[in-house]
Formats: structure tokens, C-alpha cells, sequence
């Protein structure tokens, strides 16, 4: 059995986008880790995308409920472009992201941001049958909006998760479509902001979202796709761009 380490590799050197006219991404990332001061951290890493070049973000809830997202890539290419309404602000900044054991990788944000998060990766009996369950599955199925939810609903409480949304409509109005084929649980995490510790790993008192796009109330690391309807500035709101938070 390959590593974690080894597979996300795989994904780095060969992920490709599937068929379609939509917007798509490939690559992978932690949906949602949450502490209990009321912080949330989630990752992407898409080293390739229909719309732009690769890049990585950082989404940061505090605990007065307020988003940022922090990306590589400009907000119009990058995860700003379906979430910036719902923001309070958006970061263009570098970001590391580095895997220090077959299990186990860090994030990294320097400057005035400060960020300093580690993260422990497990395999369980749930997330094997998950992956089996998911690697199994046609291409076809993962861009059928009903079974989308179906699988969302169904997972929810299998993962011990609270509600997961794997079809909706993002804050800027263009639907989503979430692709899991592999997962993982976050083990153990720990994360600084500016030098304040972030706390210990607790599910929220009310699980948050971004529209459609609820965040896991347990850490869950997927390798994947996902997919959003194109642009249409008729009926979607443009990436919000602000200044640092």
C-alpha cells in the first residue's frame, strides 16, 4: 500500500482535469479542521485547473464567525472566484506546503500573516471503505447531481462529520460539484496565527458554511476533483478583492 505522502505525489506530478466545458479542478486538501477557540482551518492544493495556473489557499474562520482566504494565485483564478462574497477579505501571499513524514504535512504562511499549521494524517476501517467505495464509482456518477447528494447525505453520519454537501450553490452563485475518490482522517493537528495557538481539535457548537459547502465538523483530508458551473456575470457575483485582513 502506497503512502499518503506517496499517493498525494502521484496527484502533484499527474493530476488531470476530467471531461467537461465547466470550471475544473484536480488535486487535493483538508475540507475542514475546526479548534475549540472557535478557529477553522481547511487547505487546497490544485495543481491544475481549467482557469488558470495551479496554486494553494488557506480558508481562516475566527471565532467571530468572519472568512478569509489566502491563495498563491489571484482571487479571479483561485478559490476567491466562488467564495468572495461571502468574505470579509481576500490574500494573495505565498504559501508552503511540505510534507514532513508519509502521513504527516505542514502549512505554512510567512510575513504578517504568521500561519504555522501541522497536521497528522490515519487511515480507519471507515475512510478504506469510503475509498473503495469512491475509487469504485464511474466517472459519470461523481457529475450526477443526485447522486451527489445522495452521497453527501448518506456520508454525513457514516463519518461522524455532520451535514456534508457535495452539490449546491457557492456564495457567488455558481453551482458546485464535490469529487472525492480517496480519504483520510486528520488524526492530530496543531496550528499558530501570529503566534497564538489555535487550540485543540473540537467539532463547532453550530457546524459553518459557505453557501452550499458545508465544512466538516471532523478533519478530513481528500484527494479529488471538483467542478463549478462557468462564469455568467449576468447571474454570478464577481471574486470580492480586499485588502489584508
Amino acid at each position: 500500500m502506497k503512502s499518503i505522502r506517496a499517493q498525494v505525489l502521484e496527484v502533484e506530478q499527474s493530476a488531470a482535469l476530467g471531461p467537461g466545458d465547466d470550471e475544473r479542478f484536480s488535486g487535493y486538501g483538508v475540507m475542514g479542521l475546526s479548534f475549540n477557540t472557535g478557529y477553522v482551518l481547511a487547505m487546497r492544493r490544485f495543481p491544475v485547473t481549467s482557469i488558470g495556473p495551479g496554486y494553494r489557499s488557506v480558508w481562516l474562520r475566527r471565532p467571530s464567525g468572519s472568512w478569509t482566504i489566502y491563495a498563491d494565485a489571484p482571487p479571479a483564478v483561485s478559490c476567491a472566484r466562488y467564495f468572495g462574497s461571502a468574505l470579509e477579505a481576500t490574500v494573495q501571499c505565498p504559501i508552503t506546503v511540505t510534507w514532513t513524514g508519509d502521513a504527516a504535512l505542514s502549512v505554512r504562511i510567512g510575513g504578517d500573516v504568521d500561519l504555522a499549521w501541522d497536521l497528522e494524517l490515519a487511515s480507519t476501517p471507515v475512510t478504506r471503505v469510503m475509498t473503495a467505495a469512491l475509487t469504485a464509482l464511474p466517472a459519470s456518477a461523481l457529475e450526477n447531481k443526485t447522486v451527489l447528494k445522495a452521497m453527501g447525505a448518506a456520508s454525513g453520519p457514516v463519518l461522524r462529520a455532520g451535514r456534508l454537501g457535495l452539490t449546491g450553490a457557492v456564495p457567488n452563485g455558481q453551482g458546485f460539484r464535490a469529487k472525492p475518490r480517496r480519504m483520510w482522517f486528520v488524526s492530530r493537528s496543531s496550528a499558530s496565527l501570529n503566534g497564538q495557538d489555535l487550540g485543540s481539535l473540537q467539532p463547532l457548537r453550530v457546524q459553518t458554511r459557505l453557501g452550499g459547502f458545508w465544512i466538516p465538523q471532523r478533519g478530513i483530508f481528500l484527494i479529488g476533483a471538483s467542478s463549478f458551473d462557468n462564469f455568467d456575470p449576468a447571474r454570478h457575483r464577481p471574486a470580492s478583492i480586499h485588502g489584508p485582513a
